[in-house]
């Protein structure tokens, strides 16, 4: 049954240079001798999927895709490996009976020509989950979900790994430092992890993309709900995570946020097959911005990351990576080089009294985390902080008190929507007061124009004060470099 139905319906440590693999050396194509796989990729320029495109085309295989648009980074990199369609659009006569897989990506419709086609035709097609299922299964599966979180732990780990000189395999949604590509694929590598998200896999497949995987071993970084156009109710989004819970196989391991409420309702210890392992943010101290992990030892281990959340991550990370034979001494060593991952709290600019921050928080649960955190960090600074609503949930009436007291801990808060995305998703309009009564916070900034947002922003005082950015979109291409150095300047 589809969820909406149910919805609504060793190489062990090696020495130094080893580990100090650049990102080329890591992902060095395989030689192959069978014939190629012939792989088309509907929707290919998303950016999950022209990652895959160009996973494939380095592992042999030979690789064709659609779309009916195709924008940077994805049309400069498909180009350069020369799998970028000669035309944008679909073609049905692309889909030919010698294919050996169709992959179709979120961005197609279900009346899509070239689907239809290999519908018609009884190949094989995937999702992007099904297909690294397929691509995955005589590997160990390690499947990062959660609300939030999963893409910094899963970044995390792959850092430990690759410090350490294992081989992996990966999937994740965003792009990392030292890593060229967000999928790697290969013949040899004994384990894949992968960023398991809870979204549709497909515009057929109704199903979140975690059930797909079938993991070994599974982590839950928390639960908030989120994509209410999908899960109508929290019960309802809270159930995929159960499901998810309840799919830990015989001898599997459950990894979880032992302090997060609505995870504790569905990572109960009920399977004694199963090895369950709760976690809290890790042992640490601050001082004059800078945190530190204690070991065992009480000794400290300077961190480049900070934030609460941040230290739950790096806590479920140490855990995956016992399970994967890496020691305690062996993790710290190797954390202390961790830069996080893209737009997750990343710097953009320092000065000598200020610095301005950039994130991805958008949902609740991720504002309250990202503004906390930097308030915490940096105590005796005024913080000014900025949220754009711009996913659908963000920007629905029915989902916005859900933000209540999220925005609390910095000194000024903005909340910035452009009223043309609702018109985009083909949402009401939203009164800017029904934005600032959600927030429940009477000194709450509301601005619809970018113009007044970098205005506003300049006016204020930014001797011995921070800047907080969040946003999964840009401000309606602001140039927050720009904006950035005067401020800190």
């Amino acid at each position: 049954m589809s969820v909406v139905g149910c919805c609504i319906n060793n190489q062990l440590e090696t020495d130094d240079q080893q580990s100090q693999l650049t990102s080329s050396q890591a992902l060095e194509p395989e030689t192959h001798n069978e014939p190629s796989e012939k792989i088309h990729l509907i929707a290919v320029g998303g950016s999950i999927m022209h990652n895959l495109a160009l996973a494939l085309h380095r592992r042999g295989a030979q690789v064709t895709g659609s779309d009916d648009e195709i924008f940077e980074p994805a049309k400069g990199r498909l180009a350069a490996a020369g799998l970028l369609p000669d035309q944008e659009g679909w073609d049905a006569a692309s889909i030919t009976p010698d294919l050996d897989a169709v992959i179709v990506g979120m961005h197609a419709r279900p009346d899509n020509p070239e689907l239809l086609r290999a519908q018609e035709l009884g190949l094989k097609i995937y999702s992007f989950p099904e297909y690294i299922y397929e691509a995955s299964r005589d590997k160990q599966r390690i499947v990062i979900g959660g609300s939030h979180g999963k893409t910094s732990i899963t970044a995390c780990i792959l850092h430990v790994l690759r410090y350490h000189g294992r081989k992996f395999d990966f999937a994740v949604g965003a792009q990392l430092a030292g890593f060229d590509l967000m999928v790697q694929l290969t013949d040899d590598a004994p384990i894949i992890i992968i960023e398991g998200d809870e979204y549709l896999s497909s515009p057929v497949d109704r199903r979140p993309k975690f059930h797909l995987y079938q993991h070994h071993i599974g982590v839950i970084s928390g639960i908030s709900w989120d994509h209410i156009n999908v899960f109508p109710t929290e019960e309802n989004y809270r159930e995929q995570f159960r499901i998810f819970a309840d799919m830990t196989p015989k001898a599997g391991v459950l990894i979880y946020d032992k302090d997060d409420e609505q995870t504790q309702l569905i990572a109960v210890p009920t399977n004694p097959d199963v090895t369950y392992i709760g976690y809290g943010p890790h042992e640490n101290v601050i001082r004059d911005g800078r945190t530190f992990l204690l070991n065992k030892k009480d000794e400290e281990v300077a961190i480049q990351v900070f934030g609460e959340h941040n230290l739950r991550n790096i806590s479920a990370a140490k855990e995956v990576c016992k399970q994967l034979g890496i020691k305690g001494k062996d993790f710290f060593k190797a954390i202390a080089s961790f830069p996080g991952a893209a737009r997750r709290l990343e710097l953009v600019k320092e000065g000598s009294t200020s610095v301005v921050y950039k994130d991805f928080a958008h949902a609740p649960s991720k504002l309250k985390a990202t503004a906390t955190a930097l308030k915490k960090q940096f105590p005796q600074r005024r913080l000014v902080a900025c949220l754009e609503l711009h996913t659908f949930s963000s920007l629905n009436p029915a989902f916005l008190p859900q933000y209540a007291h999220c925005f609390d801990a910095p000194d000024v808060a903005v909340v910035y929507f452009n009223p043309h995305v609702l018109e985009h998703k083909r949402l009401p309009p939203l009164p800017a007061a029904t934005v600032a009564e959600a927030f429940q916070r009477p000194d709450i900034k509301v601005i619809t124009d970018s113009a007044e947002l970098a205005a506003f922003l300049r006016e204020q005082e930014w001797a011995n004060a921070n800047l907080l950015l969040m946003s999964s979109g840009t401000f309606d291409g602001m140039n927050l470099t720009t904006l950035a150095t005067e401020i800190t300047g």
